[in-house]
Formats: C-alpha cells, structure tokens, sequence
C-alpha cells in the first residue's frame, strides 16, 4: 500500500488501485473484484473490466453529461512539471509561485485543478519533467483528483516525442525531461532503412511513457516530405512512400501493443496519435502551416492521393493485433483546392472533404480525430505573429468554429482548454441539427474518447510507483539500445582517400561556431550567439584538442543546415509583401528561378496584396559562419584533412563546401558521442540517405512541392551522387538488401 494509493489484487483479472480519498470502493461479484468508480454500490457496464472496450466505452458515454463529454473533447495546453515561473506556460498555487507556496515539484497547479475540475479535461499534454519520480508522483495527484470526481474517470496524459537525442527542439516537441533513452528520430530513424528497428523503438520507448504515466503519444509524424524546404521535414519519415509506410506501421504496432493480450492492448500500450492528415508536406515554398504566412500547401504535380500512402498503407494497416492508429492529427494547412467536392480551401480540420468525405468515410477510419494545437479563435492581427491558426475560416465566430470542427467527425481540440465554446457549439447545433442529433454526435466522440482510456487499463489502475517508474524509464539496457540506433543512422557521404577512421588521440581543431540574430519557432528574436558544437571535455577522451588549425592534423567542422527567414514584417512596412526564399545553402541566394507568382492566396490580411511570390528576393542565412568554418579551416590545414559534420533538420546543399572536406558526415539529430564513435572507428557507419542532396538552389526552386525526387542530386569530386539510398562505410559505397528494397520511385 502506498501513502496514495491502493493496490488490489484479482487472481484472475487485472490489478485494481485507488485513492482512498476518492471515495472509491471496491465491489466484488462473481469471485472477482472491481472499482465502484460511480460510487453508486452496484457493477455497472462500465466498471466491469470482462466487457469489450467498446461496450464499456458505450455504456459510460451515455451516462456523461454535455458538460462531461465537452472535457473529453478537450486537450490541455502543455503541461511542465514543475512549471516555469514566467513564460508562455506558467502555474501558480494557491495565486502564488511555487517558492512562495511551499509547493512540491509534484504539486496540481491552480490551472491544472480548474480544468480538471471545472472544464472536465481528461486528456492533458505533459512536456518538460523534473524527473521521473516527480512525473509519477504528479501523474498520481491527478488521477486521486480525477478519481474523486463523478463517475471517476482518469486522466489520459500525452506527450509530444520526447526520445530525440538532438539538443534543438521547437515547440511542437518541447522539453524532454524524464531522462528517457535517446534514439534518433524521424529521418535518422528512416536513415537506417529499418522498419524492424523503429518497431523496437516503440516498445522501448512505450514502456519508458506508461512509467511516465504517458498513455497517448502525439507521433509518428508520417507527413510524406516532398518539399524539401519545409521546416518540419526532419521529423518525418522523409519522402519515399513505400519507406515511411513501414516505418509508421512499425512505429504504431511498437507503441500500442501490449505482448501476450488477445487484441493488443493492456498495461504497456500506448495509444499512436499519426500525424498530420492528409499529410503535411506539400508546404508552398517550404513555408510552414504553424503561421499565417505558411498557411497553403500546393499540389502542382497532381500527386495528392501519393502523400496517403503513409496513412492508408501504414497507420490504417498495422501488423499486429491492435489494427490501425488509435488516433489521428490534421494538420493546420490548407490544401489548395484538393476539396473537389465541397470546393473549400480551409484547414485540414475545418475540411468536410478532407475529414468525414475522406478519413471518415472513404477510408473508414473509426478512431479519434484530433485538431493540431490551437486553431480556433480569433486570426490576430496580420499574419508575421504565432496566432490561433484557423485557416479559411477567419470569419467564423469561435462557437461556429467548433461547430464547423465537430460536425466534420473530429472528436478533440488540441490545446483548448475552456469547455464553454464546446458547450456553445453543442447548443447551436441543437438549434440548427436538432438536440437528438447532437446528443448522438457527442456521445459518438465520446466513445471513441474513451475507448482509447479503456484499451490502456487507465480505468483499473491509473497510478504509478515512483521507484518502480524510475528502473524503467532510462534503465541501462534501454539507454544502450537507442545510442547502438544513433550509430546506425548516422551516414557517410564522402571519405576520400579513407580520411576515416581517425586514431585516437590525434591532434584535432574544432572552431567554434556563430548563428547571427534570427526570430525563433514562436517569433519571438533570438540573440546572436557563439558556442563550442561539441564540448571540449567530451572532444579530450577522444583526441588531442588544439587551439589552431595550423597545429592539427585533423580539423572538425559541425554545421546544421542553412538557417533562413520565409517571411519579413518590415519588408511588408517598405512596400513589399513579406515574403522571401528559404534557401538551402549558407551564401546569400536571391530566388531568380523562382515561380512568378504564388500558387495559392487569401488571407483576410493580404487583400491589397495577395500575391505571396518572391521571385527575385535575395535571403541570408542566420549561420552562414558553418560554411566560412569549413574554407578558413581547410585554407589554414595545409593540405591536412578536414572532416564536416553536418545535422541535418532538412537536405542541404552540398556544393558550397564539398570539394574542401575529405570526409564528410551527416546525421539527423544524434548525441555527439555517438559521432566521436563513428569518427574513431568504434562504429562503422551503415545508414542511407533517406533524402536527395540537391545540386544546387535551381533545382530546389523548381521542384513541384508534392512530388518526390524531382530535385537533380548532388555528384561530388569522387564520383558519388548524393541521392536517395546512398550511404558509405568504410570499404566503400553500401549495397544491401536495403538499397535493393526501397529503390527511388521516380
């Protein structure tokens, strides 16, 4: 018995735990026992764990009121624990600060309470942690909370992917506290062109969430990425379909399924959250959906129904027993007249065509439909700030926002945390449907909803021991595994003259590296900065670290890919329109190849001015110093080698720098040990390009945004085209059965 919670034994079903707070008791029938979750004295449907999910899940929707089920809809905003004292997520208790309340890092924060208890939010998306006991601890003080409600139900905690070993993070995958195992992600993990490896990910990386309290993860990303500009590329699968179907049905069966459970699902399954319907990867000019400036993706190679093929082929049809996706994520993007149907060019949830006529109906997907974070209310003012995303529908009052949503067939609003637009919209559906008719919406939400807490025996027992919780979550054995897949995603594209491997302890020059004043994920400016890319005492148990090129025999040059700015307020302040290349190479590009005018238009900002082209405009990347790092380098190396690693978020273009670096690396987001290893022949490296290196910025410029391969690749001073499947190791260009499975399609 722990000082929370109890802990019940059946012999013959599952483990039982409560609060003892909660009012909760335990009812015994039949041999067996079960939790009085309604405190009503007797074994409803819902409470008894023989019945199906789904017919438990029926049984509790119908006793739900509108208010209940408007929670359900709900996903709370992210959730750090503890929380900061200032920024865009704070927490107080009791009004005050955490220091000032005496509060445990552990601790339900005011926000927290009210909509858990006010908003009846069930489902809540959980981001930095202290650590792992502190995560525990919290998950328990929530669900005790929860517990003691009516009807009982627990709380579903999510999480955005928390396993990268990359230390650059965005919004949509902020913090990664809980000292988890690191694992490449994304393109590293399609880098190794094994879908077998991403399936051990899953039930890795599940085992570590459910320690966590964690039952729903908001991945795979399995958006296929055929523009290579897009800000978000790096964290698909890349863009060959075939590939990113498998790694996505591998990734959804290693989360979800629990071994040894008739259907799947039981105490380790974590619910797959794939994302981003219909696919997101089709941005015009590689400008991103997460702002009004990006809103459009383009099809002008008429290549829609291909982007459906990671879903339809892979999160629709698992290999194991638990069958598809138990979730589904829209993305913000309008997708430029693709609704022949209805003829609406709106976001991907506000799309009757693109949600019921498609995912609903043509495809028969019957599980939860998720908004992404924060796409209802007001657009803002103009289109440069981080602002609700409600695209196509600017017009439409809040409440007619989320009726538009609801009747679609999506079942949550990431990020929305006030059930009273939910209610509204409930009531003016009934006006306009009729009450019977939004009655049963509801309920068939809620069903889905709920079937997704049943699956994961959150309703038998919720609770978690911290000190069990920490041998789990990043254990040896599981740290071990993810850095052995770091080694394996890691790719070499160039060894002339086997620069590689280097001895140990060899005399090495690192320069530091410099990233100019750039505006960050949420718009927010971002100081200029200069900083070691690797630390010197990790550099030291590998070489001989020296302050000059000149005294080295070796330089190591880090670099990310280019750095540069879609859109300029003060561009549109000096009578232009705002809009500018994102360039793929470090030198200043100017887009002279560029389309003249912008395939898609029509934000309520840019009525004077639709035209969203940038044909002619020069940009500048933020970190065009990786590039001077590697000429200066390789001028003062007198002829000695010189190594370039480069992390990747995206391709890149090879030409600025090829010819000066005798070997070259690339990864996607690795620890920088795991590239020591690599450099000093303690790996080999094996992975592939799961992406082309284009030639140069004309061919980029010209690429039609939603068809693969259609960039010309790079070929280096060796003779080796950097194109889809290739990849070195030491004896030379790899040839396996990888390279003969996955072949470019085009």
């Amino acid at each position: 018995m722990s000082e929370k919670f109890v802990v019940v034994r059946n012999e013959n079903g599952p483990e039982l735990a409560y609060s003892p707070d909660s009012g909760v008791k335990i009812i015994e029938k039949d041999g067996l026992k079960f939790k009085d979750l309604a405190k009503t004295g007797e074994l409803l449907p819902y409470e008894d764990w023989r019945l199906s999910a789904e017919e438990r899940a029926k049984d509790l929707a119908s006793r739900l009121t509108v208010e209940q089920i408007a929670g359900l809809m709900l996903y709370s905003p992210h959730q750090m624990v503890p929380p900061m004292p200032v920024g865009p997520f704070p927490g107080t208790f009791g009004g005050k600060s955490m220091q000032e309340a005496g509060a445990n890092s552990w601790d339900i924060t005011d926000q927290q309470k009210k909509f858990l208890t006010e908003d009846n939010i069930r489902h809540v998306l959980a981001t930095r942690f202290e650590s792992t006991e502190v995560a525990a601890k919290w998950n328990n003080e929530m669900q005790a909370l929860c517990e003691a409600q009516p009807l009982g139900l627990p709380v579903n905690t999510s999480s955005d992917p928390r396993h990268g070993a990359s230390l650059t993070d965005a919004e949509y995958k902020i913090g990664n506290g809980g000292s988890t195992s690191k694992w490449p992600d994304g393109l590293g993990m399609s880098a190794t062109f094994d879908p077998k490896l991403c399936r051990r990910f899953g039930e890795v990386a599940s085992k570590e969430y459910r320690a966590l309290g964690i039952a729903t993860a908001l991945s795979p990303q399995i958006d296929l990425a055929t523009e290579p500009r897009w800000m978000r590329f790096g964290d698909t699968f890349g863009e060959h379909a075939a590939l990113s179907a498998d790694m996505a049905r591998a990734y959804c069966d290693g989360f979800q399924t629990t071994e040894g459970e008739t259907d799947g699902w039981g105490k380790d399954s974590v619910n797959a959250m794939a994302k981003h319907w219909p696919g997101g990867g089709a941005q015009e000019g590689g400008r991103d959906a997460h702002y009004a400036w990006g809103k459009f993706a383009v099809y002008p190679g008429g290549n829609f129904d291909e982007h459906l093929k990671p879903f339809t082929e892979g999160a629709f049809k698992l290999d194991g027993p638990t069958g598809k996706a138990a979730a589904i994520m829209p993305y913000y993007s309008v997708l430029w007249d693709q609704d022949k149907k209805h003829g609406e060019n709106v976001g991907n949830s506000y799309s009757e065509y693109m949600v019921k006529d498609l995912l609903r109906e043509k495809f028969g997907y019957d599980g939860v439909v998720c908004t992404d974070w924060g796409i209802t209310g007001p657009h803002g003012e103009g289109v440069e700030g981080f602002n609700s995303r409600c695209w196509g529908v600017e017009h439409l009052s809040e409440v007619e926002q989320h009726l538009k949503i609801i009747m679609n067939g999506v079942d949550q609003f990431g990020g929305n945390a006030a059930a009273g637009p939910v209610i509204e919209a409930y009531k003016m559906g009934c006006e306009k449907y009729g009450e019977a008719v939004m009655r049963k919406r509801f309920e068939e939400s809620a069903v889905r909803l709920l079937k997704n807490s049943f699956r994961c025996g959150l309703f038998e027992n919720p609770y978690l021991d911290p000190s069990e919780s920490a041998k789990v979550v990043g254990s040896e054995r599981f740290c071990e595994e993810g850095y052995a897949a770091q080694l394996k995603s890691v790719i070499m594209l160039k060894n002339k003259q086997s620069a590689l491997p280097l001895k140990k302890g060899v005399k090495v020059y690192v320069p530091s590296r410099h990233i100019d004043s750039t505006l960050g994920f949420m718009r927010w400016p971002e100081k200029p900065r200069d900083f070691d890319p690797v630390p010197r005492s990790l550099l030291e148990k590998y070489f001989t670290v020296v302050d000059t090129p000149e005294e080295a025999d070796v330089g190591l040059v880090f670099i990310e890919t280019p750095i540069t700015n879609p859109y300029d307020a003060n561009d549109l302040k000096n009578g232009g329109n705002g809009y500018f290349p994102v360039s793929l190479q470090y030198r200043p590009y100017t887009a002279v190849n560029a389309r003249e005018h912008s395939i898609a238009q029509g934000d309520p900002y840019e009525k004077e001015n639709p035209d969203r082209g940038y044909k002619g405009k020069t940009t500048v990347a933020a970190n065009e110093r990786d590039l001077d790092n590697i000429l200066d380098t390789k001028k003062r190396m007198g002829g000695k080698p010189v190594v370039v690693i480069g992390e990747m978020n995206k391709p890149i273009v090879p030409a600025e720098f090829e010819k000066s670096a005798d070997a070259i690396l690339m990864h996607f987001g690795v620890q920088a040990q795991a590239v020591m290893d690599i450099l000093v022949g303690n790996a080999e490296p094996s992975a592939l390009l799961p992406v082309q290196m284009p030639r140069d910025m004309e061919t980029v410029e010209t690429n039609l945004e939603d068809v693969p391969f259609d960039v010309i690749p790079y070929t280096d001073e060796c003779g080796s085209t950097y194109d889809f499947g290739f990849g070195m190791n030491w004896s030379g260009k790899i040839s396996d059965e990888r390279t003969a499975k996955y072949k470019k399609t085009r």
